[in-house]
């Protein structure tokens, strides 16, 4: 069983390894596991993705869970905890929980070192050198980080739409998309606030920030360009800080930022491949579920020892502590 749980979606997967077999099931996410109740809630969200297949007539029972989820990185005690509760909860003889970035980088790169920048709602760049070295850009959320992320780049555009709708900044047809999108401007800081996910809800305006661009709109044109600027020293960075053991250093961009197109990706392309790295962009092979399915069955790969795993027949012990980034990762 492998399991994706972001901020704003979980995602599970059934994988037969006798057929190649995979059933996959989703639900909300849960606000990650550095929240207060992140275990709580990220315990929640894994059961109601995983019983719907586990209940599946003539289904099979899982030997082992991993799950990537948000926060855990920065958590290891509520990793930790989780790994804990998914023995409690779930039919598996082992269980194991890493950060949604690693499992993304597994995904991404088929478990090879190298670099991956995931590009969302936020923003983080992980590197994985092939003698297991870590390093962790970014990702520090809205308010201390993510640059060039979705939420960045909307809420540049939504302060553009109301600096031009006051008066203190150039004209920009984000004005009108704005108010397109979500109604009367005067009451946009209360929408943008109301789910209690400001990050999210503003992110949603990033397509429409790009669209502007495409369209030749200056303002909107210069905010992608400055994420994009951004996005490449985000990755640049975790890729001078991890070696692949010889030859140009692989690196995969993932994401739904991705699908902003060429407005965001030109630019990104062009300071990667430009930057003087030894880098080489590839596509991604997969995704964070088929990273996490990788690493559940896969103890070979670099990314070892940033997985807590525990099975059955140790639970009682003390649970092992994974290896985690300094805090200046």
């Amino acid at each position: 069983m492998a399991v994706d749980l972001g901020k704003t979606g979980c995602r599970a997967m059934l994988w037969n390894s006798a057929d190649s077999s995979r059933a996959v099931s989703s639900v909300a996410g849960a606000p990650g596991l550095a929240a207060p109740d992140g275990v709580a809630a990220a315990r929640a969200a894994v059961r109601a993705a995983v019983e719907p297949l586990l209940e599946e007539p003539g289904g099979a029972r899982p030997e082992s869970v991993l799950v990537g989820a948000a926060g855990a990185a920065s958590a290891p005690a509520a990793a930790r905890s989780l790994v804990g509760a998914l023995l409690a909860d779930l039919p598996v003889q082992e269980a194991a929980v890493t950060s949604d970035a690693v499992t993304a980088h597994a995904g991404a790169l088929g478990g090879r070192a190298g670099v991956v920048l995931a590009i969302g709602t936020g923003s983080v760049a992980v590197g994985i050198g092939s003698d297991g070295a870590y390093a962790r850009v970014d990702g520090w959320g809205p308010l201390l980080g993510d640059d060039g992320s979705g939420a960045r780049i909307g809420t540049a555009g939504l302060r553009a739409a109301l600096r031009a709708h006051d008066g203190r900044g150039p004209a920009t047809v984000l004005l009108d998309a704005a108010t397109g999108l979500f109604g009367d401007l005067e009451g946009l800081p209360a929408t943008v606030g109301r789910d209690g996910n400001p990050a999210r809800t503003a992110a949603s305006f990033a397509p429409e920030v790009a669209r502007a661009a495409d369209a030749g709109d200056a303002v909107a044109s210069a905010i992608v360009r400055d994420a994009a600027a951004d996005l490449a020293e985000t990755a640049l960075a975790a890729a001078g800080r991890i070696t692949a053991g010889g030859g140009p250093l692989p690196m995969a961009v993932t994401g739904g930022l991705t699908g902003l197109g060429p407005a965001l990706m030109a630019p990104l392309t062009a300071a990667l491949t430009g930057s003087g790295l030894p880098v080489r962009l590839t596509s991604a092979l997969g995704d964070p579920l088929d990273g996490a399915r990788l690493l559940a069955v896969d103890r070979a790969t670099p990314h070892a020892s940033l997985v807590v795993r525990v099975r059955r027949t140790t639970a009682s012990s003390p649970l092992p502590t994974p290896a985690t980034p300094p805090a200046s990762a």
